[in-house]
């Protein structure tokens, strides 16, 4: 079949007629049984999302206690709970399943698929999240867990944490993991085997690649922390010792379990979010990305990396000498694929003809960030620093570094830029712009004193302290911009729900993307494409646009300059 059967016809007329017929149930039904995968990832974003404002609010309560010294605010057993309830909340309800979620949408349309290739087990895996969800915030009105979102034993054994909340935490573990497995089986089976004519192993998009690594790294870490949960259990309800010392069981055991999971776990997080950028950076530099195969091979080097390093968070463990040294340098190794993508990412903004909207703002905030986190990492990578900086502030401040400021922000950048493909709406990019920049004010206040905090020794985990400790001015600058970082990210919220009904209409390709996602109208027919085009390079949607200026002589317009009608 000829390359001009796809191409002769100008891109917003290939679109979907869907066809009008009567409704036989409720739209509220249909959102509950579907197996869309479109209706699944917007299912995920907004329940991930709801989850992200619950642990943005137990995140300011947190900080307010710790606004000023003595204070009385908030009980140490409270403040116990928050702390658990805000990390469980991140880590395992909105990082890693909002990642599934833009997976969930974008990767069928991305490789030119109908939908996913297990449609039912799609549907499973989300309500599974929810589930989980549901069954630890459930304890809200009971007794919540308090042994921190790592859960060390003796911490979280029956004697210090004998209530119910923590084994919601250990059912939460389990249901989710089950959740984050199915999805990661389909992702995989999908990715093989249903991408469209053309689409090589070297052409696939590289959020592909991060979402196909990202997979890779979930089925690889989960059955661990699975186990290591049900012995937590047994040990907990039925007599077993897997992790009681005074009995001939380990506390390091769980650590190593843990963290086997653990440390894949922060590239999980973060490499979808890698992907983003990599889609997003190309776009609005109007060039393709430098070195897209570099890019590609570092996101795998990423993940088997990933799975070496796991004891650098058990330095203070009783590990031997030359152990720690090992993990050590696989830890200062794996800075190296990642400087690579960073290089690659601004070598595509050099010299390219910038178009400067909110999403390409939060994917340069989101280098910046990310690129301070790395560096406070290699100090922490060091054994002997990192025995001094151990549960200081000094590691909180990485951790959110990287976690907060890598993965959030290249959400908001995936949200800005995959809004109108989702919705056929454009969001206000002065209200975009804004968000950002009280974002990233916000979050570094926040964070960037804590490494102070952290240096002049004051632990984490602490619900109160001292007012002669010379801590008290770092904690008030810290509370005030997790404040301003809250008012940022309401921002946003205010903007989509205002651009869900007045945004302007965004037609299939607005900003002039690269990837098949903007060969479909948008929002997408429920069967993605009438005609799937064969692809010819890395930038398929580049290649049709270029063949319809040839054949027509008409110059497709740059999005990010159109005027849009308002309705």
């Amino acid at each position: 079949m000829s390359t001009t059967e796809y191409v002769l016809r100008p891109v917003p007329q290939v679109i979907a007629e869907e066809v009008t017929v009567p409704r036989t149930t409720k739209r509220w039904v249909d959102w509950l049984t579907t197996t869309d995968h479109k209706r699944i990832g917007i299912l995920y974003l907004v329940t991930t999302f709801v989850f992200f404002i619950l642990g943005g609010i137990e995140a300011l309560l947190m900080r307010a206690q710790l606004s000023v010294p003595n204070n009385t605010l908030i009980s140490n057993e409270h403040y116990n709970q928050l702390l658990t309830l805000h990390g469980t909340t991140m880590v395992f309800l909105f990082v890693v399943p909002i990642m599934a979620g833009f997976g969930n949408y974008f990767v069928p349309l991305m490789i030119g698929a109908r939908d996913m290739a297990f449609p039912h087990l799609n549907a499973l895996s989300f309500w599974l999240l929810l589930l989980g969800g549901i069954v630890f915030y459930v304890t809200l009105f009971f007794h919540p867990p308090e042994a921190g979102w790592w859960s060390y034993p003796p911490l979280s054994s029956s004697v210090y944490s004998p209530s119910g909340g923590q084994d919601a935490w250990i059912f939460l573990i389990h249901i989710t993991g089950i959740s984050s497995l199915v999805g990661a089986i389909n992702f995989y089976a999908t990715i093989v085997n249903m991408r469209a004519p053309g689409m090589s192993w070297g052409r696939l998009p590289l959020f592909v690649w991060a979402i196909l690594i990202y997979a890779i790294l979930l089925i690889i870490a989960l059955p661990p922390v699975a186990a290591a949960v049900t012995m937590l259990l047994t040990d907990r309800h039925f007599g077993t010792h897997f992790f009681d010392p005074t009995n001939h069981g380990s506390p390091v055991l769980w650590q190593h379990l843990f963290w086997f999971f653990g440390h894949p776990e922060v590239y999980i997080m973060i490499l979808p979010g890698f992907g983003i950028i990599s889609e997003v950076i190309p776009v609005f530099s109007r060039k393709p990305v430098f070195g897209y195969k570099a890019i590609a091979a570092a996101t795998a080097v990423i993940a088997f990396l990933a799975t070496l390093v796991w004891a650098h968070h058990m330095f203070v463990s009783p590990v031997p000498v030359v152990v720690l040294g090992f993990f050590m340098l696989s830890s200062f190794l794996i800075g190296v694929p990642t400087g690579v993508k960073v290089f690659n990412w601004i070598a595509t903004l050099w010299r390219g003809s910038i178009v400067t909207t909110a999403s390409l703002y939060f994917a340069v905030g989101f280098i910046a960030i990310f690129i301070l986190g790395g560096i406070t990492g290699i100090f922490l990578a060091t054994f002997p620093v990192d025995w001094q900086l151990n549960d200081t502030y000094f590691v909180v401040a990485h951790f959110h570094y990287v976690l907060m400021g890598g993965a959030v922000f290249s959400i908001f950048a995936g949200i800005y830029y995959w809004f109108p493909k989702m919705t056929g709406r454009m969001l206000n990019e002065r209200l975009g712009k804004l968000s950002f920049w009280v974002m990233f004010v916000g979050f570094n206040l926040t964070f960037f004193v804590q490494h102070a905090l952290g240096l002049s020794g004051m632990p984490r985990r602490v619900y109160t302290y001292p007012p002669n400790q010379g801590w008290s001015t770092y904690n008030l600058i810290s509370s005030i911009g997790s404040l301003i970082l809250g008012v940022g990210i309401l921002l946003t919220v205010i903007n989509v729900a205002r651009s869900l009904r007045r945004g302007a209409i965004a037609g299939p390709d607005p900003w002039k993307g690269n990837t098949l996602e903007w060969f479909t109208t948008s929002p997408p027919p429920a069967n993605n494409f009438d005609t799937i085009p064969r692809v010819r390079s890395v930038e398929p949607m580049r290649d049709i646009r270029r063949q319809i200026e040839r054949q027509t002589g008409v110059t497709q317009k740059t999005g990010g300059s159109e005027r849009y009608t308002r309705v």
